[in-house]
């Protein structure tokens, strides 16, 4: 199989030689085979593991996303992905990296919320 994972800004990892896939959903953990009927999955944000035909074993942290399995081509689209081979430094980095883009995207809405806050009460003094 290929595999390809996308972030939003550029393709993370694209690999051809992928003996199986296995992904976390909503509805647990979905493995992936080369004959495996095509399919669509919501992915929650959790490890993906893959293997190559040689044997080795992978695995990407992903944020929520989407895979999209059609014929031999296993397409994953992500907002976030972090790779690695040691699961316990994958843990601890997926926590720095992931638990820092939360905070900052928690102050970015609420700097967001005040000034639509601002531009509505300035409005609102316009028309009276």
């Amino acid at each position: 199989m290929r595999l390809k994972v996308l972030l939003p800004f550029r393709i993370f990892v694209e690999i051809s030689a992928v003996a199986r896939v296995v992904a976390e959903t909503r509805e647990g953990s979905v493995g992936f085979l080369p004959h495996r009927l095509d399919c669509v999955a919501t992915l929650t944000p959790g490890i993906l593991t893959y293997q190559t035909e040689t044997g080795d074993e992978q695995y990407i942290a992903v944020d929520q996303g989407v895979l999209i399995k059609t014929g031999p081509d296993v397409l994953v689209s992500v907002r976030r992905a972090l790779s690695g081979t040691d699961l316990g430094r994958l843990r601890d980095a997926v926590e720095q990296e992931f638990l820092a883009l939360n905070i900052e995207d928690k102050n970015l809405r609420t700097a967001m919320a005040k000034l639509e806050v601002g531009f509505l009460r300035g409005f609102a003094t316009l028309s009276t």
